[in-house]
């Protein structure tokens, strides 16, 4: 019975964008208005109670400068005219009473006309009989109230009264309501305006977002951080502001840059380097440079650098770029390999021919000339295959050595193997290319240098000793001229038409880049050897 599989818990889906800001931006908005809100709904009562407070002390202050009141003082109670103008100031300010006294706190005047000609009401018109204007909330004859008193003076300075002002407090606690009403209008009309802007911010990110929520965003950077630290090809990518904003892993190896975690950290990118000037180049030209090689710390790269343009404006350019040592030295590894197998099918149809020829010499029984042939043949196969594998330790090598045998005899001329060759096996590849690499280029051009002649000889000697391989190829074809020793190494020097001159150049940069030397040496019309010394992990094998 199979036993049923646990459920993969689904995942929670995360809050939309729209949904997230809003809430956001609604929480801090009503956060502030409640904070300003609580603010002057604490300090609008005290303000407006000033307010009222300026008012009824100005009131105050022009009546006592007022000459009717300063003469009315000067009178008997019942002759004075000041209830009049009292009144009048007092209806058209709004104010509880207006009550004017003589130093001895008599009143002239009051919102209750009965109470003209008797005392004031309260201790706190004390400070105003001794010339100091005073604000208090006290009772009086009247209801509970504000009150506010200035003092009096005649012409001589001389002070003769006070005047007292009221205002109910219930008028102030209306006041002070009416204030605060105007907060919570402002309040509403902020939260509208909030509300309006978070939508058309919400908009504007969605936008600019291309309609992506956060979560789809994320999920997108940590694939696309997946895809660049698993594809083998190195990736720098440069902004419109030539900042470097991306180097994948695979290119910080193959440029030998410190590994970091962060992919979009311009951390130990030389802005010298030849990527960097590639980028550089093509983010001012707008064009393409494809398949180019490079030589960045002895590894030869081919790298593709395009623009990366946005509604026809150049935003950046990105840089991919891969081994080519590494590619060469598989092709070379791959060469080889068929050129041995070319090389045994052609020995194999060989023998069959001459299995043929034997047979047909047994039906003759001609069996002298049966062992002859067998002898003779045994003899070149000992001579050419027997040996060169007895002495060419590696397979891949004596393939390839076996194919330019036959390549050289197609042409109509003689490759030898010196008997002083011996080569050992090696497990480094770059050893391996390199040499593949020499000989291949070093043959080739022998059988190009003999193409105008017939029968031409081309000798080859590899020789292992101390971790060292001597390679010397020779030819007695038509030479080099001394002015051309000293460039033919060049890239692109060839004095066999355009699009040549590459071979020696990568036979010298490979060779160069293990530690090793070429020389060469030439006579025009007698010879040309080139030597190539290269380091070899050959262990301790012997011949």
């Amino acid at each position: 019975m199979t036993t049923p599989q646990p459920a993969i818990p689904a995942r929670k889906r995360p809050m939309k964008l729209n949904t997230l800001v809003t809430l956001m931006l609604s929480a801090v908005i009503v956060l502030v208005l409640l904070s300003v809100h609580m603010f002057y709904f604490f300090q609008i009562g005290a303000s407006t109670r000033a307010q009222l407070e300026d008012k009824a002390m100005a009131v105050a202050r022009t009546l006592a400068r007022s000459p009717e009141i300063q003469q009315a003082l000067t009178q008997p109670v019942a002759n004075a005219n000041i209830q009049p103008i009292a009144k009048a100031v007092e209806e058209s300010n709004n104010l509880l009473f207006i009550t004017v006294t003589n130093m001895d706190g008599i009143r002239y005047s009051h919102r209750n006309p009965e109470l003209v000609g008797k005392h004031f009401i309260g201790e706190d018109i004390g400070p105003a009989l001794r010339g100091h204007e005073n604000v208090s909330v006290n009772k009086g004859s009247l209801a509970k109230a504000l009150r506010v008193f200035t003092p009096v003076y005649n012409a001589e300075d001389r002070q003769i009264g006070v005047v007292a002002i009221g205002i109910s407090l219930d008028a102030v606690t209306d006041q002070i309501n009416e204030s605060r009403w105007s907060i919570i209008w402002t309040i509403l009309i902020g939260t509208l305006a909030g509300a309006i802007g978070t939508f058309v911010l919400v908009r504007v990110l969605k936008r600019i977002l291309f309609g992506l929520e956060p979560y789809e965003i994320s999920t997108l950077f940590e694939q696309r951080q997946a895809i660049l630290n698993s594809v083998k090809e190195g990736v720098v990518a440069m902004d419109d502001q030539a900042q470097v904003t991306l180097v994948n892993q695979a290119a910080r190896i193959l440029l030998n840059e410190p590994s970091s975690s962060s992919m979009v950290e311009n951390e130990g990118i030389d802005d010298a380097s030849v990527i960097n000037q590639h980028l550089r180049d093509v983010l001012h030209s707008g064009r393409a440079r494809r398949d180019e090689e490079l030589n960045v710390n002895g590894r030869l790269l081919l790298s593709n650098t395009v623009p990366v343009r946005s509604q026809g404006r150049i935003i950046g350019a990105v840089c991919t770029f891969r081994d080519k040592t590494e590619i060469s030295r598989l092709m070379q590894r791959l060469t080889g390999m068929v050129n041995y197998v070319d090389a045994l099918r052609e020995r194999s149809h060989e023998f069959m021919n001459k299995l043929h020829v034997i047979l047909g010499l047994l039906h003759m029984k001609n069996y002298a000339q049966v062992e002859a042939y067998i002898l003779k043949t045994a003899n070149n196969y000992q001579t050419e295959i027997g040996y060169l594998l007895d002495r060419i330790k590696s397979p891949v090598i004596a393939g390839f050595l076996l194919s330019k045998i036959n390549r050289a005899s197609d042409c109509g001329h003689r490759l030898t193997i010196s008997d002083a060759s011996f080569v050992p096996d090696s497990s480094n590849e770059d050893q391996m290319a390199a040499l593949i690499t020499v000989v291949g280029n070093l043959v080739e051009n022998a059988i190009d240098a003999l193409s105008e002649q017939t029968e031409g000889e081309i000798h080859v000697m590899l020789h292992y000793q101390k971790g060292w391989l001597a390679c010397e190829v020779s030819d007695d074809g038509p030479g080099i001229e001394p002015a051309n020793l000293a460039t033919i190494f060049d890239k692109g020097f060839s004095t066999k038409g355009e699009n040549r001159g590459v071979g020696l150049f990568l036979l010298k940069q490979q060779t160069e880049n293990l530690g090793g030397g070429v020389t060469v040496e030439s006579e025009p019309g007698v010879f040309t050897q080139f030597l190539v010394q290269l380091p070899w992990d050959g262990g301790n094998q012997s011949a």
